[in-house]
């Protein structure tokens, strides 16, 4: 699809929407699904409670950040490729901004401090916004027995292996299948005339990935001066090409990659031609993360900040660059290819079937962050925090439930609420 200024102009509402949410989504991608069910479907109206159902469906099967490939076909159906790269960059573009910052600010402070007061209640935020979410869509996608049941596991094998990346691929296609086992519910449809796949973004996913990977050897191998820089692409490249589970699994492939493995005893002789990542650094990073709007994958920013600081402020200013690229790339590419071949796919009957065990799944998976996020919350020693933060998780529910207070309003009652109490 080609641009055309003017066509474009009247999307403008929309991208300033996206800045909204990009400035107001706290909480990770468990707290986005909700405002995005409130801000798109229920006020916008940009797309229906099914189109967004089926976005999440179809990002989780993908690897990269899913809740970033979600906003991006919300642009992609309302104006095609190029307002789904606008929408995009709109909505990574704050975070990206902020993290690649603070890896200055980290750089230049041994002894920072972070008040954690304003941010206090932001993580009960988030887990009403997800139980608000799949309280939604389970009465929309679990409408029979069979649906039940493929929630009700796929709720409690996810409850137990939540951090384990393998475990969203494998029940998205479980339910796929088991909802395929009878025709009754949904028949036979007629048949479907074959079309054309373009396949432009996968053969450019595919390249990058393979030169990214030459180039990095080639560096590696040679002893380039500057090898740092295509090093970190090809790191973060890879990242964004195979992580399932978002960030939860993003964090722990970086501290393997930048501080577990420089200390094995291959790299201790050679220790400054490889990217080490001071640990507590990282970390620092990875709880900063949480506490801003944006996507979790914005951590590559930093992370890559980081990475290239020994080289000087140029290069960290370009590592925080390349971090941001490189992570959603491979997101943009794989969702803008995969999407208009799944279009095609659904309408055959056996995908068709899939969708409604695959929606069933998606629900599962809400109501399992739902219960990992609060027992997360609930891990404290005084009862009285306790029922306070149940008071927060259940008055954020009420909110988007009862009344017409928009999510960011909400938002910002919850950070003032933070430093009252």
């Amino acid at each position: 699809m080609y641009f055309h200024p003017v066509r474009f102009i009247r999307h403008i509402p929309f991208l300033k929407a996206v800045l909204v949410h990009s400035f107001t989504a706290f909480g990770g991608p468990q707290g986005h699904l909700g405002m995005m069910m409130k801000t798109f479907v229920e006020k916008r109206k940009d797309v229906s409670r099914d189109e967004l159902m089926e976005f999440i469906s179809f990002c989780q099967m993908l690897p990269g950040a899913s809740s970033s490939q979600t906003l991006t076909l919300i642009g992609y159906k309302r104006g095609g490729i190029p307002l789904a790269i606008a929408t995009l960059l709109i909505w990574i573009l704050p975070a990206c901004v902020i993290m690649g910052l603070l890896s200055f600010v980290v750089s230049a402070s041994a002894n920072l401090f972070f008040s954690k007061h304003i941010f206090r209640f932001i993580p009960e935020m988030a887990t009403g916004f997800l139980a608000f979410a799949a309280y939604r869509l389970f009465g929309l996608c679990v409408t029979n027995f069979i649906t039940q049941v493929i929630m009700l596991v796929s709720m409690a094998v996810t409850f137990w292996l939540f951090k384990t990346p393998w475990v969203f691929p494998v029940l998205i296609i479980m339910g796929g299948v088991v909802t395929n086992f009878s025709n009754k519910r949904i028949p036979e449809k007629e048949k479907i005339k074959p079309r054309q796949i373009r396949w432009t973004n996968i053969w450019l996913f595919a390249l990058l990935f393979l030169i990214a990977g030459y180039l990095s050897e080639t560096a590696r191998k040679q002893q380039w001066e500057y090898r740092k820089p295509f090093n970190l692409f090809e790191n973060f490249y890879r990242f964004g090409s195979i992580v399932f589970g978002g960030g939860d699994v993003l964090i722990p492939m970086m501290l393997d990659q930048y501080v577990a493995r420089p200390t094995a005893p291959k790299f201790s002789a050679k220790q400054q031609d490889i990217i080490i990542v001071d640990k507590q650094e990282l970390l620092t990073g990875a709880g900063i993360v949480r506490a801003i709007p944006g996507p979790v994958f914005s951590i590559a920013s930093y992370t890559g900040g980081l990475a290239l600081k020994g080289m000087g402020g140029y290069y960290q200013l370009l590592g925080c660059v390349i971090g941001s690229v490189a992570i959603f790339l491979p997101s943009l590419l794989l969702v803008l290819f995969f999407f208009p071949v799944w279009q095609y796919l659904k309408k055959y009957v056996v995908v068709y079937r899939a969708l409604e065990g695959i929606n069933a799944v998606v629900v599962g998976f809400m109501w399992a962050a739902t219960l990992y996020l609060l027992k997360d919350i609930l891990v404290v020693s005084s009862l009285k925090t306790n029922l306070l933060d149940i008071g927060i998780i259940a008055a954020s529910f009420i909110l988007l439930k009862y009344s017409k207070i928009p999510p960011p309003l909400i938002v910002v009652i919850c950070l003032l609420a933070g430093l009252f109490f």
